[in-house]
């Protein structure tokens, strides 16, 4: 199977790298380089599947700076088109995009060599967040998330559209407990970053 990795920073790209990944591209970071870059490697590759790895903020107790979060579902916090469509809808299309079965199944049968792995919902927007009253407000239209980040949801809306199965793979960067210990621990991530986090995308090329 032809698996086409994207990912948004170049330090993301630069991790994966070391890691022995090869095929991967830079999407750049948000919603709409991530979708440009999904249409661009769907035409262009012809991947047989696309995951999109990165790192996310942690909206869940119990999940931690390092752990590793696989979307079973994603959907957008900060989408709405009004009525009747619910807060998240993009009209004319599900409120919850979820991950194909195959990949979800493969990338949860792994263990992170450092942290632990989750499965759920991943919920994305176009902001970067430093308070936990943002959190709040995410919780309030899914409190069932367990991360946020920038790109998952409109990558996995243009897989969608195409038929291309989808998975979004996350290492949880921060936990905002305050603003000044969030900067911290996101600070702290990159700083401490080492080949192994992104393990499990790697051990899950080597299953397709």
């Amino acid at each position: 199977m032809k698996a086409g990795v994207l990912v948004a920073m170049q330090s993301e790209y630069d991790a994966l790298r070391r890691s022995g990944v090869a095929c991967v591209e830079k999407s750049g970071i948000g919603k709409v380089n991530a979708a440009s870059a999904a249409t661009q490697m769907i035409l262009c590759s012809r991947p047989d599947c696309i995951i999109n790895s990165g790192c996310a903020g942690s909206l869940c107790a119990g999940v931690e700076v390092m752990d590793v979060v696989v979307g079973a579902q994603c959907a957008y916090h900060d989408v709405w088109c009004g009525e009747p469509n619910e807060p998240g809808t993009v009209e004319g299309e599900p409120q919850r995009f979820d991950a194909d079965p195959h990949l979800l199944a493969a990338a949860v049968a792994i263990r992170p060599e450092a942290g632990s792995l989750h499965s759920g919902l991943i919920c994305t927007g176009d902001q970067f967040f430093i308070s936990r009253e943002e959190d709040m407000r995410i919780l309030s239209l899914y409190p069932d998330a367990l991360a946020s980040d920038m790109e998952s949801a409109a990558v996995a809306q243009v897989c969608r559209r195409y038929g291309v199965p989808f998975l979004s793979l996350r290492v949880i960067s921060d936990i905002h407990v305050s603003e000044s210990e969030q900067r911290r621990s996101y600070e702290g991530f990159w700083n401490d970053i080492s080949d192994n986090s992104f393990s499990v995308l790697a051990r899950l090329l080597e299953t397709l």
